[in-house]
């Protein structure tokens, strides 16, 4: 490949709803349907982004974009963002308006187990196998759905940085609960506030707030730009509290049911889950692909590492592409 030429990468972007919610998805690479059947030349594999929260897809862009070419522009990366996260375009409210209530509390951590669910069984073919790279609360809500509709195809899921545990006693989480769980209603008014800001200096706020970073990814500047919006902030910490509530216990049944097929990624200086919470699953599952990040990445590494991440993801799974 002529790497002096970068060729555009496909990326194909819709904002659906999806058990009437607004939902925003990245399509990378030139299959913008993988639900028809008739088409003989469907890909026989999707790469399926389980965001961490906040779980907006444009934090991912860079990042699917990088694994859409590491993969030889072979397979669909596609990126769904949580229910009610992103900040539908005018003319689309955050709810649907119809009388039927398709799922309670969508936005909610289960609600948002059954919005992926539901997502793929409406936009993608039976027949697909899937890759699941899944982040932070991600990875919890990856097992849950291996858990809830074992027939889907998953060939592998790839959990980065997992919060699958205690999320409340961890060194983050201790810090995070009060606010979450008691004080979030007082954090809307500022942002209802800075909302009527005009859009360069909400950009110059969030460029502000990011400038520890070297490299900052420019997708993820416009990406926050969303949370200056109260619906969807509301959404982003109503499903935080719930996360401190119920990411308690660790589904050690559902990772031994599918051991073969996970990939874990912890890092080293995560505050979200310590390094004492990679001993323990190492020591319980021997057999386990768990991996101690070496490079230093951070929890959110959409924010400056995606083409790195990325790379890593792609080599890891070199053997299982060779034997499809």
């Amino acid at each position: 490949a002529n790497m002096g030429s970068e060729e555009p990468v496909p990326l194909h972007e819709e904002f659906i709803y999806c058990c009437g919610a607004a939902t925003h998805v990245l399509k990378c690479g030139p299959w913008k349907d993988l639900s028809k059947d008739e088409s003989k030349n469907l890909p026989r594999l999707l790469f399926m982004i389980i965001p961490g929260n906040p779980g907006l897809a444009g934090y991912y862009r860079t990042f699917i974009q990088a694994l859409y070419c590491g993969l030889n522009q072979q397979y669909p990366v596609w990126v769904v963002s949580h229910a009610g996260h992103c900040k539908p375009p005018s003319g689309m409210e955050m709810i649907e308006d119809t009388d039927i209530k398709e799922l309670e509390d969508v936005f909610g951590l289960n609600g948002q187990v059954e919005h992926k669910l539901n997502f793929l069984k409406k936009n993608v073919s039976k027949d697909i196998k899937l890759v699941l790279i899944a982040h932070s609360i991600g990875c919890y809500i990856t097992l849950e759905m291996m858990k809830r509709a074992s027939e889907l195809q998953v060939l592998r899921s790839v959990l980065l940085f997992p919060t699958i545990e205690r999320m409340a006693q961890s060194p983050q989480g201790k810090l995070m609960t009060p606010l979450l769980c008691k004080l979030r209603y007082a954090l809307y008014m500022p942002v209802f506030l800075l909302s009527f800001l005009p859009e360069g200096v909400k950009a110059s706020l969030v460029r502000f707030a990011l400038r520890g970073m070297k490299t900052c990814d420019e997708s993820s500047i416009t990406t926050s730009i969303n949370l200056f919006s109260v619906d969807c902030i509301a959404n982003i910490l109503y499903m935080a509290s719930q996360e401190m509530m119920k990411v308690v216990e660790r589904d050690s049944t559902t990772i031994k049911q599918n051991l073969k097929k996970l990939i874990f990624y912890y890092g080293t200086g995560d505050s979200w889950c310590p390094q004492h919470y990679y001993d323990e699953i190492k020591m319980d599952f021997p057999d386990g692909d768990i991996r101690l990040c070496e490079k230093g990445l951070r929890h959110a590494f959409v924010l400056d590492a995606s083409k790195e991440m990325a790379a890593m993801i792609t080599d890891w799974l070199q053997d299982d592409l060779t034997k499809l």
